[in-house]
C-alpha cells in the first residue's frame, strides 16, 4: 500500500535523518556473517510522515533483504489474525515450502492463518501465539541469504491477535536474523485489549523514537523545492502555520499550489488558510461533492469496506455498473483519494477516517449489513462478514444472531476468544429470540472463560436464570461456572453452585457429575465446615463403585485423594486410583484435554500417585499431560500447570535442581496469563520448598517476597500445604516465634481430618522448633507424627517420623532410631530424605562411611547446604 506522492520524490526525507540511518544501522546488523535482529518502532500523530519514513525503509531494506510489509486498517482491527496472514502472504502462497513453514504447528496456525478449515474445539490462544512465532522464527531462518525484515505500519489499527503474537516476538527478536518495524499513532488511538502490546513493543525495541512536526526552515525548504526558488519564505511560513508542520498536509498542499498557484495579489496567509482547511477533517470529504454522487457512493462504499477488498465488490455495494465504476474510479484518483490498483487503497489514513466519517450514519448502518451478506455470498467465512455485522442497529433478526453466533464459534476455533465475544455481546443486542438467549449467554460465558472469569461468571449465571438449556447443557453451565469461580479464588461459591445444581438436577449421569464437582470444590477449599463429614458422605458414595462410568471413576479419584490428604493407608488409597483408572490412564472423556469434566480428575490422581510413593505412576500421568498439551498446542494455564506437576514429582523423588527448572518453567508460563492464579500458588510454594530442601534459603526468602508467598492465604488449597513450607522457611531464617505461630496455624489441617505427615508435615517442624522451649509438647507432636505415619504406611513417611523422633530422642536412643529411619528410607523414592537421615545417622555415631554416602547423595539431589554439612563433618 502506498501514500500521496510527497512533492519531493527521490530527496532525503527532511528532517528524518537521524531516524532512517537508524534504520540503517540495524539493516546493517541484520546482514552480517553473524545476523543481529531487532525491533524498530516509530510512533507518531496521524500526518506526521510515519508512512514515508517506513516507505524509506523498505527501499533501503529491499535491496538487501526480502522485505514483507503491509499496513493495518480500521476495517480490519476485529478480524483476527489479519495482520499476521498479510505479512506473511507471500509465505503463505509458496506451497512447496508451506509444510516446511509451518513445521508441527499447523493445526494451531493453519486455521489462524487461513491455510486449513478451523476444528471444531476451541484453540488455546497463548497455543496459537506460540504457534505463530514459531513459524516466524522458521520463516526468519528459512531467508538467511537475504534478511527477513517485517514492516507494519499503523499497528494500532492492527488486530489484537497479531499485536499480541508481535509483542511475544519482540524479546527474541536480537535472537533471529529478523528485523521487525512497526509505526503507530499514540496507543490512545489504538483499541484497548491492544494497547498492552503495543507499550510491549515499545518496551522490546531496540530503539523507539516519536516523530515531530516540520520545523518552518524545513517547510520553507519544502516550499522552494516544490514550487521553485521563487517561492518565499513569507510563503513557507504561511503554509507552516496552517499545517502545524505536519508534513501530509503540507504535501497536500503544496501539491494544490502545484496544480493552481496563488493569485499573486491575494493575502497569502489568509488563502494558504483557506486550503489548508480543504485537506483535513469534515473539508476533506466535501472535496466529494464536487465529484458527482458515484465518486461519492464509491468513496463510501470502499471506506466501509476497507483496504484490500477489490474495488468491483465496493462498486456492487454502491450499487454502480462497470462503466460508472471506471468513471467514479478515474475521478476519486485524480482527487488523491485512491490510490491506483483493484482493491480498496486510499491515499493516506486521514483520506480514509474523513471519507468514512462522511457516509450518513443511516447509509453506513446499510452499507455495513450489505457488506456482510455480500462477503458471505462471495464465499467468505461468517468471521470475514461478522466485523460489519458488529456496526448494523439492532433489529430483531434471527438470521443475524445465528451467524454472529458462527462467527463466534469460527473465532474460538482459530484462538481468538476476544473476537468471539464481541460477536456474541453484539448478538445479546439484537436481541436473540427468547429461547435462545440461554444458549447465547452460555455461549458467551464459554468464550470469556479464559480471558475474564469474572464476565464468564456473569454471563453463565445468567444462562443458568433463563429457560432455555437442557439438563445437560444446565449441567455444563454449572460446571463451567464453578471452574470459573474456582480461577477466581472463590472456591465456597463454586462449591455452592455445583450443590445446588446437583440437588435440583434429576437422579442420571448429570447430577453425579455435579455432585463429584461439589466434593471436589469443598476439598480444594483452604477451610471447611465439616471435614471429616464430608468426607465420609464421600467414601460413602464412592466406596461401592466398580468405576464402570466416567462419573464413577471421578468420584474414586477424588475418595482416592481425599484418603491421601487423610492419611489412609497407602494400599487402599493406590485402590481406590486404580479403579478410577483404566489400565493405569485416565479414561476417555476424562484425559487431560477433554474439556467435558475438565483436567482437575486426571490431576488429582497424579497428585495421589505422587504422595502415595508411587512416583513412577505419578511421573508417568503427568508427562502424558505434558504430551498432551503440547500436542494440542494448550500452551496457557493447562501447560503450566502440567510443569508445576511433574516439577512435584521431580521434588517428590529429591531430584531438586531438577524440580527448580521445571516449577521455574511453570511460573514462566503461568506468568503469561495472569498473576495470583492457583498455579502461582502451588508452583511458588513448591519453589519455596524446593530451595529451602537445597539450602537456598536467601534465594528462598526472596522468591517469597517477591510473589507474596505467606499469609493471607487465597480460599483455596495449595500443593504442598503452604502453612507447613511458611513456617519452614521462617525457621530457616531463624524467626523462630513466628515459626511456631505459623506452624501452630498449619494444623488446621489436622481439625479437618488431614493426617497425612509427608503432605503437611508441620508436626516434624514445629516439634523441632519446640524441642528446648517446650520439650514436652515436642515430644507429644513427635508421638502423633509416628502414629500418623505408621497408619499411612509409606516409607517415605515412616522413615521422616523415625528421623524426627531421633533428632529429640535421648543420645543413647538417638542412633537406633536414625538406623531405622534410614532402612525406612532406602525403600523411599525421595532421595534427597535418605541422605538427609544418612548425615544423621553419621552425625550421631561418626560413622564416616553413612556421612560420606550421605555427602555424595546430596549432591546427587542438589541438596547444596546438606552436603556441606557432610563434608565438613567428614573433614
Amino acid at each position: 500500500m502506498t501514500t500521496t506522492p510527497p512533492p519531493w520524490p527521490g530527496d532525503p526525507l527532511p528532517e528524518r535523518e537521524l531516524e532512517l540511518a537508524a534504520a540503517d544501522r540495524a539493516v546493517d546488523a541484520l546482514c552480517r556473517t553473524r545476523p543481529e535482529g531487532g525491533l524498530l518502532v516509530y510512533s507518531g500523530a496521524a500526518g506526521i510522515g510515519k508512512t514515508s519514513v517506513l516507505a524509506r525503509v523498505r527501499a533501503r531494506a529491499a535491496e538487501r533483504c526480502t522485505v514483507r510489509t503491509t499496513r493495518a486498517d480500521p476495517g480490519t482491527t476485529a478480524v483476527p489474525f489479519h495482520t499476521a496472514r498479510a505479512l506473511f502472504a507471500p509465505d503463505l502462497a509458496d506451497t512447496d515450502g508451506l509444510a516446511a513453514l509451518l513445521g508441527p504447528h499447523r493445526a494451531l496456525a493453519g486455521p489462524a492463518l487461513g491455510l486449513t478449515a478451523p476444528g471444531d474445539e476451541p484453540a488455546d490462544p497463548q497455543g496459537v501465539q506460540d504457534a505463530l512465532v514459531a513459524l516466524t522464527a522458521r520463516a526468519a531462518r528459512r531467508h538467511r541469504a537475504r534478511p527477513l525484515v517485517l514492516v507494519l505500519d499503523d499497528a494500532h489499527w492492527a488486530d489484537g491477535e497479531s499485536l499480541g503474537w508481535l509483542a511475544a516476538l519482540g524479546p527474541r527478536l536480537a535472537r533471529l536474523p529478523l528485523l521487525l518495524v512497526v509505526a503507530h499513532r499514540p496507543t490512545e488511538h489504538a483499541a484497548e485489549e491492544s494497547r498492552p502490546h503495543l507499550d510491549a513493543l515499545g518496551t522490546a525495541a531496540r530503539l523507539r523514537v516519536t516523530l515531530r512536526a516540520l520545523s518552518p526552515e524545513a517547510a520553507a525548504g519544502l516550499t522552494r523545492r516544490a514550487l521553485g526558488t521563487g517561492a518565499d519564505d513569507a510563503l513557507g511560513r504561511a503554509l507552516w502555520d496552517a499545517t502545524g508542520g505536519s508534513p501530509y498536509e503540507l504535501a497536500e498542499l503544496l501539491a494544490r499550489l502545484r496544480e493552481h498557484p496563488l493569485d499573486p495579489g491575494a493575502d497569502q496567509a489568509s488563502a494558504v488558510r483557506e486550503l489548508a482547511a480543504t485537506v483535513r477533517g469534515h473539508r476533506l470529504a466535501d472535496r466529494l461533492g464536487g465529484l458527482g454522487p458515484d465518486a461519492a457512493r464509491l468513496a463510501w462504499a470502499a471506506a466501509v469496506l476497507g483496504a484490500g477488498i477489490p474495488l468491483r465488490l465496493a462498486a456492487s455495494l454502491a450499487g454502480l455498473s462497470p462503466g460508472r465504476q471506471a468513471t467514479a474510479t478515474g475521478e476519486l484518483r485524480a482527487a488523491r483519494v485512491l490510490n491506483p490498483g483493484d482493491t480498496v487503497d486510499f491515499t493516506h489514513p486521514l483520506v480514509a477516517g474523513a471519507v468514512y466519517d462522511a457516509v450518513p450514519r443511516s447509509l453506513r448502518t446499510t452499507f455495513h449489513g450489505r457488506a456482510a451478506w455480500l462477503l458471505t455470498a462471495e464465499g467468505h467465512s461468517p468471521a470475514a462478514a461478522a466485523r460489519h455485522l458488529l456496526e448494523v442497529h439492532p433489529d430483531q433478526d434471527p438470521a443475524l444472531v445465528e451467524q454472529l453466533r458462527r462467527a463466534a464459534r469460527e473465532h474460538l476455533a482459530v484462538g481468538a476468544p476476544d473476537a468471539a465475544r464481541r460477536c456474541l455481546e453484539r448478538a445479546l443486542r439484537e436481541p436473540p429470540e427468547h429461547h435462545l438467549r440461554a444458549h447465547v449467554h452460555h455461549e458467551l460465558g464459554c468464550a470469556a472463560l479464559l480471558t475474564s472469569p469474572a464476565d464468564t461468571v456473569r454471563h453463565l449465571r445468567t444462562a443458568l436464570e433463563l429457560p432455555g438449556l437442557d439438563d445437560t447443557l444446565r449441567a455444563d453451565a454449572t460446571f463451567r461456572l464453578a471452574q470459573a469461580l474456582a480461577h477466581n479464588q472463590q472456591m465456597r461459591e463454586a462449591s455452592l453452585s455445583v450443590a445446588f445444581a446437583a440437588a435440583t438436577t434429576e437422579p442420571g449421569p448429570e447430577r453425579l457429575r455435579l455432585q463429584a464437582a461439589h466434593f471436589m470444590y469443598d476439598a480444594f477449599r483452604a477451610t471447611e465446615d465439616d471435614g471429616p463429614g464430608r468426607s465420609r458422605r464421600l467414601a460413602q458414595l464412592a466406596d461401592p463403585l466398580a468405576g464402570e462410568t466416567n462419573a464413577e471413576r471421578a468420584l474414586l479419584t477424588l475418595r482416592a485423594f481425599d484418603g491421601m490428604l487423610r492419611g489412609e493407608n497407602h494400599t487402599v488409597v493406590a485402590e481406590f486410583c486404580e479403579r478410577a483408572l483404566t489400565d493405569g490412564h485416565p479414561a476417555p472423556g476424562l484425559g487431560w484435554t477433554d474439556t467435558a469434566w475438565g483436567f482437575e480428575y486426571p490431576c488429582l490422581a497424579g497428585i495421589t500417585y505422587a504422595w502415595i510413593d508411587e512416583l513412577d505412576r505419578a511421573e508417568e500421568l503427568f508427562g502424558e499431560a505434558v504430551r498432551a498439551y503440547e500436542i494440542s498446542g494448550w500452551s496457557g494455564g493447562h501447560l503450566a500447570f502440567a510443569h508445576m506437576l511433574t516439577g512435584a514429582v521431580l521434588r517428590r523423588r529429591g531430584r531438586l535442581a531438577e524440580a527448580e527448572t521445571r516449577l521455574r518453567e511453570s511460573l514462566r508460563l503461568a506468568d503469561r496469563i495472569g498473576t495470583g492464579l492457583p498455579v502461582h500458588w502451588d508452583a511458588v510454594c513448591l519453589l519455596v520448598d524446593t530451595l529451602l530442601a537445597r539450602g537456598r534459603t536467601a534465594d528462598a526468602q526472596r522468591l517469597a517476597e517477591a510473589r507474596g508467598f505467606g499469609p493471607p492465604y487465597p480460599d483455596a488449597m495449595i500443593l504442598p500445604d503452604a502453612p507447613s513450607v511458611h513456617g519452614r522457611l521462617l525457621l530457616a531464617l531463624g524467626r523462630t516465634d513466628e515459626a511456631v505461630a505459623a506452624l501452630e496455624a498449619a494444623s488446621a489441617m489436622a481439625e479437618r481430618g488431614r493426617h497425612n505427615p509427608v503432605w503437611a508435615p508441620w508436626r516434624r517442624d514445629l516439634a523441632g522448633a519446640l524441642a528446648t522451649r517446650d520439650p514436652e509438647r515436642a515430644r507429644a507432636l513427635t508421638r502423633r507424627l509416628r502414629v500418623d505415619a505408621e497408619r499411612f504406611g509409606t516409607p517415605t513417611a515412616l522413615g521422616m517420623a523415625l528421623g524426627c523422633e531421633a533428632a529429640l530422642a535421648p543420645a543413647g536412643a538417638a542412633p537406633a532410631l536414625h538406623a531405622r529411619a534410614v532402612a525406612h528410607l532406602e525403600e523411599s523414592p525421595a532421595r534427597d530424605e535418605l541422605a538427609r537421615a544418612r548425615v544423621a545417622l553419621g552425625l550421631a555415631t561418626g560413622d564416616r562411611d553413612q556421612l560420606h554416602r550421605g555427602l555424595l547423595l546430596a549432591r546427587t539431589c542438589g541438596a547444596d547446604a546438606l552436603a556441606e554439612q557432610a563434608r565438613s563433618a567428614l573433614a
